[in-house]
């Protein structure tokens, strides 16, 4: 079984793909990180040279490989589910888990992260604000009707949330607590 995390940026699905698979004792993959380790190059690379229907492309064969395996804990990128053969992939690997968390949340911790200039680019340019707005609302069906249940994420800790996530999807932690 597959255990998918899907989400809109910095919703955690990083952060929680270590927690659950450490929990488990599972592998854990980050699809993005896939995807730069194959194409050699930063996601805002990739956008920039290569343009967003060849990340895409290449997102999808990620998605697709990682989805063939088992025990598996898969962070996968925001946009991973737009595309109907990943929706189907993760669907038929396992359990979908979406992790939402509110606009002013998504902000707030993309300003904290170091990590999202390099590798996060924008997806359009309306500015952050505007932006998380129009890609939840686009993207909020499709994350709703793939995922098998869904954990709000605001003001909640890791460790909590991993519980959660654990116990809904009816697995057994190794960890003692």
């Amino acid at each position: 079984m597959l255990l998918t995390l899907i989400g809109y940026r910095a919703t955690g699905k990083t952060t929680l793909a270590k927690l659950v698979a450490e929990r488990l004792g599972w592998p854990w993959a980050d699809s993005d990180d896939e995807v730069e380790r194959r194409a050699g190059k930063s996601i805002a690379r990739i956008f920039a040279e290569d343009g967003e229907p060849a990340f895409r492309e290449l997102e999808a064969a990620v998605i697709a490989d990682l989805c063939r395996r088992d025990r598996l804990v898969l962070a996968t990128g925001g946009g991973a589910p737009l595309r109907p053969e990943s929706r189907r992939a993760m669907r038929e690997a396992g359990k979908v888990v979406w992790l939402r968390a509110e606009p002013l949340a998504i902000l707030a911790r993309l300003e904290d992260d170091d990590w999202t200039a390099d590798h996060r680019p924008p997806l359009s340019d309306s500015g952050p604000v505007r932006e998380i707005m129009q890609f939840l609302q686009a993207r909020t069906p499709i994350y709703q009707e793939l995922a098998d249940m869904v954990i709000d994420t605001d003001a909640r800790k890791p460790d909590e949330l991993a519980e959660e996530i654990i116990a809904s999807c009816n697995l057994q932690s190794k960890v003692v607590t």
